[in-house]
């Protein structure tokens, strides 16, 4: 548990985070709308994160795609603007009174939870986009919010011949109407096979996020198992969203979402104690989970 197991913790939603504190932020461009309209907002959202605790942020290229930005502008601008987020992300981590992590988040490149919009060589070329701005900036790359085996070999691919550690991270299947007795991918692929493959890869680190906190511990006992089946040293995560059940006709980052009411600071420290427990040594949080969360995180786990 934490106090036997030295937990690091991530931070949190960076585009609910944004909107709180009043930055540019619309859609379609989303959280890349602050860094066009105003960067200093997304330091001090870095900043905010770091002094409640966490040591791992993450960088905002998580809408610097052609999804978010437009491919015109995406062509033009979008390795400018990745290597602002990075560079901003380090600033931050750089000026912190402790050690602290950066994160270059390499997002689903077509599209959140829709591995059915899924094309490996557009995917290989943008995030290859994204590398090419971060790269000098980032401690590890962090494919995030993978929802198929697909998007993962993609990132991968992407980031050949880098020498920074790959984490990935999936996001689960969690509409009531579909949730598997096996926990799976958005994709249907088991989190059996999702594990395997990113072994295969290499991978530093596997995590769980932007997926309700109820499907997180099946998907940990899961990814334990299938990692100490193979004798891999490979860390465990989890950083879940505080959204309602996103159904498969929902429109991915069509408007903003309602937040559940029950997620609060002291309900997810709780589900953060469950993963804890289940063996994750990395845990923050996802969409709708703030600055307030992951300080309730710092104090409870990185002890």
């Amino acid at each position: 548990m934490a106090g036997v197991t030295k937990i690091q913790i991530l931070d949190g939603g960076m585009g609910r985070e944004l909107n709180r504190i009043g930055a540019p932020f619309r859609q379609p461009e989303w959280s890349a709308l602050a860094l066009l309209e105003g960067p200093e907002f997304v330091r001090r959202a870095h900043d905010a994160f770091i002094e409640s605790g966490a040591r791992i942020i993450t960088t905002n290229s998580y809408a610097v795609v052609p999804f978010h930005l437009g491919q015109e502008r995406f062509a033009a601008r979008g390795t400018e603007l990745a290597a602002l987020a990075a560079q901003i992300a380090r600033a931050a981590a750089d000026a912190a009174p402790d050690a602290v992590l950066v994160a270059g988040s390499l997002p689903p490149a077509l599209g959140s939870y829709r591995p059915d919009l899924f094309d490996h060589d557009q995917s290989v070329a943008i995030h290859r986009q994204l590398i090419a701005g971060m790269a000098d900036h980032v401690d590890v790359w962090l494919a995030e919010t993978q929802s198929s085996l697909a998007e993962v070999q993609a990132a991968a691919e992407a980031l050949a011949g880098s020498a920074k550690p790959l984490w990935v991270s999936y996001t689960l299947e969690d509409d009531p109407d579909d949730v598997q007795p096996v926990p799976s991918l958005r994709s249907g692929e088991s989190v059996a096979d999702a594990v395997a493959a990113a072994l295969r890869l290499g991978t530093k680190a596997i995590l769980f996020n932007c997926s309700q906190p109820e499907v997180m511990a099946p998907a940990l006992a899961v990814a334990s198992a299938a990692i100490s089946a193979q004798g891999s040293a490979v860390a465990l995560g989890v950083y879940a969203n505080a959204f309602p059940p996103q159904r498969k006709n929902a429109a991915a980052n069509a408007g903003l979402d309602e937040l559940r009411p029950d997620v609060s600071e002291e309900t997810y420290r709780v589900w953060a104690r469950r993963w804890a427990d289940a063996g994750a040594t990395i845990i923050g949080g996802c969409c709708g989970i703030g600055p307030e969360h992951i300080r309730m995180l710092a104090a409870d786990l990185a002890t």
